[in-house]
């Protein structure tokens, strides 16, 4: 079941470059569960304009994106689901148990450390449609009704972290998810590294159509391109998972991120090759 929590258009003063939206109660009422969740701290969001020049090309290049981005979609028919990797619920009773049992066994003898950095993984991916919300911010594509809503869902604290994030750089993901695979095979756990490494895959499909649409800004839009570039690394690359909050631990991605630097999933080694990585495929000295 899904609740959906709208903005009012009064909490969304487009003409300032920086506004704090308001902190927002957000409740979720099921037939077995009712119970107010409370917003994570409120943080500055900013606004950002864009030259009628610079919207031009972006629209001129929605024909190119269709062409050259599209196609790394896989069609639907050909999409994973959980059910592929899990053994079928409507086989006999104990026929089901008997396919449970490996995986189970092999689950067993990963360390706690490696749930953690899967949940946040999950809780990551599980947000990640959500990250739109920032191309809204600019002028043009943003939505000055106050009408886009964010789902609730109520699903207990690992979902409720999930909506937190969603209320508040595709290479660090896929470098994490493949590290968490790496990590399930050499703990014996041949199930769930098949489920990482197929995550890390579709992140390595994301993280080439941004390479390819920040190349074919800098051919059309070099000096808009370049600066974008500035600021974005002058802010510095954050994981996607940064504003992580479970209604309790103000820290949590803190832990998150000592984890899984102490296990090797994502590493300052990590950020520094994602970096370098993006100033070779930029080319910025020529």
């Amino acid at each position: 079941m899904q609740v959906s929590h709208c903005l009012p258009t009064k909490c969304l003063p487009w003409k300032s470059r920086v506004h704090r939206l308001p902190p927002t109660t957000l409740t979720a009422r099921f037939s077995s569960i009712s119970a107010a969740v409370t917003a994570s701290p409120p943080r500055h969001q900013k606004t950002c304009s864009m030259h009628p020049r610079e919207a031009r090309s972006v629209q001129i290049n929605g024909k190119w994106a269709t062409t050259n981005v599209l196609p790394l979609l896989k069609p639907v028919k050909d999409c994973w689901q959980p059910q592929t990797f899990l053994p079928d619920p409507s086989l006999p009773s104990e026929e089901f148990n008997d396919e449970v049992k490996p995986p189970r066994e092999h689950t067993a003898e990963l360390p706690n450390e490696y749930f953690v950095v899967l949940v946040g993984d999950m809780i990551t991916e599980v947000a990640s449609p959500t990250y739109q919300t920032m191309i809204n911010t600019l002028d043009g594509v943003r939505d000055e009704t106050g009408a886009s809503c964010s789902p609730v869902l109520d699903m207990f604290m690992m979902e409720m972290t999930v909506q937190y994030l969603i209320g508040a750089g595709m290479r660090a993901t896929f470098l994490s998810q493949g590290n968490t695979a790496r990590l399930a095979k050499e703990g014996g756990d041949p199930v769930l590294a098949r489920i990482c490494g197929t995550i890390a895959a579709d992140e390595k499909r994301h993280k080439l159509a941004y390479s390819w649409i920040v190349g074919k800004l800098l051919e059309i839009d070099p000096t808009g391109a370049m600066l974008a570039v500035s600021d974005m690394m002058n802010k510095r690359i954050t994981m996607p998972a940064h504003l992580i909050f479970d209604g309790e631990d103000p820290r949590l991605f803190d832990h998150f991120s000592a984890v899984a630097q102490r296990i090797g999933v994502y590493t300052a080694e990590d950020y520094a090759d994602i970096v370098e990585a993006l100033n070779e495929r930029g080319d910025w000295r020529n």
